[in-house]
């Protein structure tokens, strides 16, 4: 007589950080740190521009030439692409996820009104959103030039005009940039609470900071696309 075969095994109990809430706001977090470390040092390079065709181009050459000798030509720029597009992947994911799980823990809305959040909080969402579709006109248009019409293979610094002297352009770019500020504005204080940085005592100046950074983000940003404008880089 043949033995029965169970097929009705238990699911599995083991849970990784990763299945957990705290796990994906945790992964959230560090990759969004990496992001915002990349932007700083993103509109740093920008305000290069402000020194003329030669410093900006001369600064574009030499992020294709880091590293060099002991890396070939743009390794070090396709690493640090690589660990953007990770961070970048890793964010919206949990983002998604912890979206997908607040709302199946919820589905019934609050029969009072629970007490208004900010603006930046209630459109961290469609910030993202934006910002990702973006990130796809900003490589399209700056780094394979597709959608530039007026592109120079090899002059950045005139490439760079030929963008912002566009009204498309420019209305891209300030959108996005306000999105920039507001999405950091929120991030950075909800990373230090996630990491454990954040308490009573340090509340008031993780918000300043919180508040600083996304300004001085925004103003830096949107600096390059307002001189050219206005005539002020030519």
């Amino acid at each position: 007589m043949a033995l029965a075969t169970r097929t009705d095994r238990r699911p599995s109990t083991t849970r990784t950080p990763w299945d957990s809430t705290v796990g994906k706001k945790s992964v959230m977090a560090v990759s969004g740190l990496i992001m915002l470390g990349y932007l700083v040092v993103h509109m740093l390079g920008n305000l290069k521009i402000f020194f003329g065709a030669d410093e900006f181009n001369g600064y574009a050459h030499w992020l294709r030439t880091l590293g060099s000798p002991f890396l070939h030509y743009e390794w070090a720029l396709w690493i640090v692409r690589v660990v953007l597009v990770a961070a970048v992947v890793a964010h919206a994911v949990c983002a998604y996820q912890l979206s997908r799980r607040d709302i199946r823990a919820r589905p019934v809305k609050y029969a009072h009104k629970r007490r208004r959040a900010s603006y930046a909080t209630r459109t961290m969402r469609w910030g993202g959103i934006i910002l990702a579709l973006f990130i796809v006109w900003h490589l399209l248009d700056l780094t394979t030039l597709t959608v530039n019409e007026r592109a120079w293979a090899g002059h950045p610094y005139e490439n760079v005009l030929a963008t912002f002297s566009t009204w498309y352009g420019n209305t891209i770019y300030l959108v996005a940039m306000a999105a920039v500020g507001l999405h950091v504005r929120h991030g950075f204080w909800s990373a230090a609470q996630t990491l454990g940085a954040g308490n009573a005592r340090r509340e008031r100046t993780l918000k300043f900071l919180a508040n600083a950074l996304a300004l001085v983000l925004f103003a830096g940003f949107v600096s390059v696309p307002v001189a050219v404008m206005t005539g002020v880089v030519s």
